[in-house]
């Protein structure tokens, strides 16, 4: 009885509107709540809503406190009937598509805003990382590890050795993310990446080198969620939410981790959803470090678990290869705005699929899944979710 899941109620009425991503920055002087601000009116303004017409609320963020999502209503003022605060990092874009869309489809909100975003002073990394839990605190700072390079190294150093992964599977999948986003004049990096310079960089954590780190800078996303009738009255290309699925410390048994929730879950995000793996023209995985994008292709159902490596050797990544993957460059060459990290595929999606992806745009892109990881700690991140989209009339 435990394990047993009851039917799951669609999503049907609920859609997805207004991408927006406000230009990322290595370095900003200016707070999150700004960030969050920019993000939040460029989304209303592209939508031809106000704040008037907001009555709820969603935020995600690293440098926000003291503050939360209640502090921000009265600094931007804002008076929602539903409010939420998702502190789960790479999941959060997820987490929070999944409570706005129910709070839509309930009644409780007619038009959410999903927001997320980080500022990066100088040294705003280093203080995020002395408050960032408990469990780091006690079990990898004191041995050195001042982040998550090391982590990240423990995860990859376990998966090569379990399945044969090399560090050219690894750079195949950052090679093509930077060319996807030299496609996109938002990315932070703008020069191309070859095989021989990926194997080339200085190590940073081993195994992990230079380009299989994100860059840390500061920038917002957002979205709205809303009923699609309001969507279609004004005018919007919008996207249907076909599925969802979320879980939180999966395989707490694993004495690393080599697998997420995804792998506990899939068979409900294609059975809801009402496709297969075939039938996704492109995906957008969380991917801070290689290594975590190579579980997501096996625990999403694209491979068998250990087969990523070879999966990525027979396969072009890029936007006009034959699996489009992080369009937009993902996080290692787009960059990582923190919290913003975990819609940034979200986002990317949601143009690909109103075929409003500009430069990145996939041809004839219908149907994509999205998928997010966070909240690293010793020796495993403790949430994952993943999400089906697909495009609506305009």
């Amino acid at each position: 009885m435990a394990n047993s899941i009851p039917h799951r109620t669609g999503y049907d009425g609920v859609v997805l509107a207004a991408p927006t991503s406000v230009p990322y920055q290595r370095y900003s002087k200016e707070t999150a709540h700004w960030w969050i601000a920019r993000a939040l009116k460029a989304c209303l303004s592209s939508a031809g809503l106000s704040t008037r017409d907001l009555d709820g609320f969603c935020v995600s963020s690293f440098s926000l406190g003291p503050d939360t999502a209640v502090g921000l209503t009265q600094h931007l003022g804002l008076t929602p009937r539903w409010l939420d605060h998702i502190p789960m990092g790479g999941a959060a874009g997820i987490v929070a598509l999944r409570r706005a869309a129910r709070a839509v489809q309930a009644g409780d909100a007619r038009v959410v805003a999903c927001v997320a975003g980080d500022t990066n002073h100088v040294d705003s990394f280093r203080r995020m990382l002395a408050g960032f839990s408990r469990f780091a605190q006690d079990a990898s700072y004191p041995y050195g590890a001042g982040g998550p390079n090391a982590s990240f190294a423990l995860l990859t150093d376990y998966y090569m050795n379990a399945y044969g992964a090399t560090r050219e599977d690894f750079g195949r999948i950052c090679v093509a993310q930077r060319d996807n986003a030299l496609r996109n004049p938002d990315a932070v990096m703008k020069k191309k990446l070859t095989m021989e310079q990926y194997l080339g960089a200085r190590m940073i954590s081993d195994p992990i080198a230079l380009f299989d780190c994100v860059m840390p800078v500061a920038g917002s996303e957002a979205l709205l969620v809303m009923r699609e009738e309001d969507a279609a009255a004004a005018g919007l290309p919008y996207a249907h939410l076909r599925s969802t699925i979320e879980r939180h410390n999966a395989f707490p048994e694993d004495p690393v981790q080599h697998r997420g929730g995804w792998a506990l879950d899939i068979d409900e995000l294609y059975g809801m959803a009402g496709v297969g793996p075939d039938e996704i023209d492109l995906l957008q995985t969380y991917d801070d470090y290689p290594v975590i994008s190579m579980m997501q292709f096996e625990d999403l159902g694209f491979c068998a678990k250990g087969e990523a490596p070879e999966f990525v050797r027979s396969r072009d990544l890029t936007i006009d290869g034959d699996f489009p993957h992080n369009t937009s460059g993902g996080q290692l060459s787009a960059g990582q705005a923190g919290a913003a990290g975990g819609y940034i595929g979200l986002v990317e999606a949601l143009r690909q699929v109103t075929g409003t992806a500009g430069p990145t745009q996939v041809p004839a892109a219908r149907t994509a899944m999205v998928s997010g990881f966070g909240m690293i700690n010793y020796d495993r991140g403790v949430c994952s979710g993943a999400a089906i989209i697909s495009g609506g009339p305009a």
